[in-house]
């Protein structure tokens, strides 16, 4: 009989912590969770919310091997991990397998040593079932949102839709902000900036005016005043100024770092954390918690002074500023110091260092820096004076190790080298610039910058960060893109050598890159909620809502009664605003008139995505339909520009006699020709490409096609050698087969294709491909043209791979 089992949530973490036990413990995972709540009737309401759950079919297998591994143990150790869902996660094991409370015994670690198991191991303690029932308000709370608001969706917008309580929240602080900056107007004022020349030295003094000027008259009137003025140094004040390292780790402030100076996603770092912490490399990485353990503290001190000297050393202790009551009570930092690499992959690597880095900072001395400020008087202008502020490190203490980026934008205010100065001196002016400056708008929240919003607004906990920005994306009710900017001119007026120079530039504005922006779908929904169902949207309430599962965590209430209160309120809007009729679908946007036929031109979203249609469907004459194109919005989109797409389908040309026309469809831009699609690639426009250019599209595609296919066989069309994206290989019956490396594909006859199949087939199953004849490599669906209602405009999503930034 074994005598230990132990059930963790993760096969990589099983493996790790069975290194440590030894004989006598077997290590068994549950991955994950082992069961949930039923899909349909899975909450009485009226009994109280009791939950009914159910074990998956996927997880019956396990479940079974699991009991039969517990029968057969003396003792059973849940291991999962120790925040709301891991304690859920052994007390769904407890009661699924039917464990023997006397033979069990729950162990919980924040990090995967040997000492921490063996502690774990010395300390059992029961399942905390306050903790159990604050993860349990939070699914049964969003389950009961989900499936009461998903069907008012479906129902006054369109089918599929679905609705959350923290994702819903999320959504709007997306939506707000895009308004915010389609609503913004720019105000222009002058950055007036000067170089004074300084006697007996070779650097040139950077200096700027102390205030932003509002039209170019004054700054012309300025620039004429400091042909004749007398510039002298009036004040030179020298200030200490002390920089302080940032606290350690938590989930929020990792995600946003490794953003910015990782370029990883917010669900990337999760990943990559949680297998760093899996393999015993860092504690674990879902908390809120800054503070960290006396082991921890003297392993960084020994640390320092051994690598950088006593000076270096400062340690301290930081306080954690968020409630803390639903994670773990340590930071994210390496569980050995001693160790400043792992081996591991890639992005394992640079996301240890920078945690290790973060570490080791916290417990590093202040920087000292000396701030010099010089103050320039105008001999003419007594109101008006230059400054010049430069910056010197006088004991770089933890910026020898660390420096915390940040995602505001780049702030113009500069420091610049101080040469040697004498107060009364007379400066000599080399050159005065004043350069048209304009407000900026705010800025689109990108994935980690959402995280630092949502964690101030007391929204989601660190375990809901990540699922809450990936479901908003997998919805579509956010994208996360690229954004081009737009040109713009601005003045920049140069005063050198007496004279006036006045210059009209270029550049480039509101360019935006892998930054979260709302759909038409996404808008519309959010509206819909914000419209029916404020409180959902509320971000106070949402917060409040968070605060009263942590007093759930804590003991303080019934969770029962969480969703109780919560459920008074909500249910009957519900039924209010299912039952309420609206004269238009919830969406619907009236541009105004069609001029040819005088038909109600608006824009709505459509079963496929956002569309514009002229008419309505009981007019004598049949409602026109077009898709809108990629960039265009229902919430900015002009009658003409609305109109612009019933151009389409558009008769291009003729090629051997047949029509090439351009239209756009489900998937986009494409040219038509004898019945096959060609997509039309970025740079080319529906509206306006040319013959020459679709006819080279249309010849690039036949050409491909012809090399698809090296050989066919008339005795089994189902079988063909082709050429792949990585080289050939073999389609049979649907499932396509590796070619051995060392075989030429021209000279394969069809009895030894067969036999590589059947070798392959032996071996293990291959991957189904979605046609039985792929080289004919004809369109799943073909593209609706413009004329036709079901248009979709696929979003393509490619991954990009991410800067580096040294920490």
């Amino acid at each position: 009989m074994q005598k230990n089992l132990v059930i963790v949530e993760s096969p990589a973490k099983a493996k790790t912590i069975e290194k440590f036990l030894g004989e006598g413990y077997k290590v068994l995972s549950s991955y994950g969770h082992v069961r949930d709540l039923k899909i349909k009737d899975g909450i009485d309401v009226k009994n109280n919310y009791r939950p009914t759950y159910v074990v998956s079919d996927d997880k019956k297998e396990l479940v079974n091997k699991l009991k039969k591994e517990a029968k057969s143990a003396t003792m059973v150790w849940l291991a999962s991990d120790e925040d709301r869902e891991g304690e859920a996660i052994s007390w769904h094991l407890f009661e699924t397998l039917n464990l023997d409370k006397k033979k069990t015994k729950r162990i919980v670690f924040h990090e995967i040593t040997q000492t921490a198991i063996q502690q774990a191991i010395e300390h059992p303690r029961g399942i905390d079932y306050n903790l159990v029932d604050a993860q349990q308000a939070r699914r049964v709370l969003d389950r009961i949102v989900g499936f009461e608001l998903s069907p008012i969706l479906w129902k006054k917008i369109k089918p599929a839709l679905s609705a959350g309580r923290v994702q819903s929240v999320a959504v709007r602080l997306i939506v707000d902000r895009e308004r915010e900056i389609n609503q913004f107007h720019a105000e222009a004022s002058y950055r007036v900036q000067a170089s004074f020349q300084v006697p007996g030295e070779s650097v040139a003094l950077q200096a700027e005016l102390g205030r932003r000027v509002k039209t170019k008259e004054e700054v012309l009137a300025l620039l004429e005043q400091l042909k004749d003025a007398v510039f002298t140094i009036e004040d030179i004040a020298k200030k200490p100024v002390k920089k302080s390292p940032a606290a350690p780790f938590t989930t929020s402030t990792l995600q946003q770092e490794a953003a910015r100076k990782l370029g990883f996603s917010v669900s990337q770092t999760m990943m990559v954390a949680q297998r760093l912490y899996e393999s015993g490399h860092i504690t674990y990485m879902r908390t809120d918690s800054v503070n960290l353990s006396s082991l921890a503290i003297n392993t960084s001190k020994s640390e320092i002074i051994s690598a950088y000297g006593e000076k270096y050393l400062k340690t301290r202790q930081f306080q954690t500023k968020s409630k803390g009551a639903q994670e773990a009570h340590e930071a994210i930092r390496p569980t050995y110091m001693s160790s400043h690499t792992v081996k591991a992959t890639v992005q394992e690597q640079k996301l240890y260092e920078l945690i290790w880095k973060r570490t080791i900072a916290s417990q590093m001395a202040d920087a000292e820096l000396e701030r010099t400020t010089v103050s320039i008087g105008i001999s003419n202008n007594p109101k008006d004076k230059f400054q010049s502020v430069g910056e010197v490190i006088k004991f770089d203490g933890f910026l020898h190790v660390y420096l915390e980026s940040s995602d505001e934008e780049l702030s113009e205010e500069e420091t610049s080298i101080i040469p040697p100065l004498k107060i009364k001196a007379e400066l000599p002016l080399n050159e005065a610039i004043a350069t048209e400056r304009f407000t900026q708008r705010p800025p689109r929240y990108s994935e980690a910058s959402l995280v630092r919003k949502m964690e101030e607004l007391g929204i989601g906990r660190p375990s809901t960060y990540a699922p809450t920005i990936s479901t908003i994306q997998n919805r579509e009710y956010v994208v996360k893109g690229d954004k081009p900017g737009h040109k713009r001119s601005f003045s920049l007026l140069t005063l050198k050598d007496g004279l006036i120079k006045d210059q009209i530039e270029k550049e480039t504005t509101g360019a935006d890159k892998a930054k979260l922006m709302p759909t038409d779908i996404g808008i519309v929904v959010n509206d819909f909620l914000a419209e029916n169902f404020p409180s959902i949207l509320d971000y106070s309430f949402t917060a409040n809502v968070e605060k009263e599962f942590d007093d759930v965590a804590e003991g303080l209430v019934k969770w029962t009664k969480t969703i109780d209160d919560f459920y008074k309120i909500f249910h009957p809007i519900v039924e209010q605003t299912a039952a309420a009729k609206t004269e238009y679908k919830v969406g619907e946007r009236v541009l105004g008139n069609d001029p040819a036929s005088g038909r109600l031109v608006f824009v709505k979203i459509g079963r496929y995505g956002p569309l514009v249609q002229i008419g309505h469907a009981d007019d004598e004459e049949k409602p026109l339909f077009a898709s809108l194109l990629k960039g265009q919005s229902i919430e900015t989109i002009t009658l003409e520009e609305a109109l612009k797409l019933f151009e389409l389908p558009r008769k291009v040309g003729e090629l051997n006699d047949k029509p090439v026309t351009a239209a756009i469809g489900r998937f986009g831009p494409f040219v038509r020709h004898d019945n096959k699609f060609v997509s039309i690639p970025k740079g080319l426009d529906p509206f306006t490409i040319s013959i020459e250019d679709a006819i080279r599209l249309i010849d690039e595609k036949r050409l491909r096609e012809a090399q698809k296919v090296i050989k066919t066989f008339e005795n089994d069309p189902e079988t063909q050698l082709l050429n792949g994206r990585y080289g050939p290989y073999i389609a049979s019956s649907g499932v396509n087969y590796k070619l051995p490396k060392d075989r030429v594909p021209i000279e394969l006859t069809y009895e030894e294709i067969m036999e590589i199949v059947k070798d392959s087939s032996e071996k293990k199953p291959k991957r189904k491909v979605a046609s039985k004849t792929e080289a004919k490599a004809k369109p799943k669906t073909k593209p609706k043209t413009a004329s036709k209602a079901k248009t979709k405009v696929k979003t393509s999503k490619t991954k990009t791979t991410p800067k580096v930034k040294t920490a």
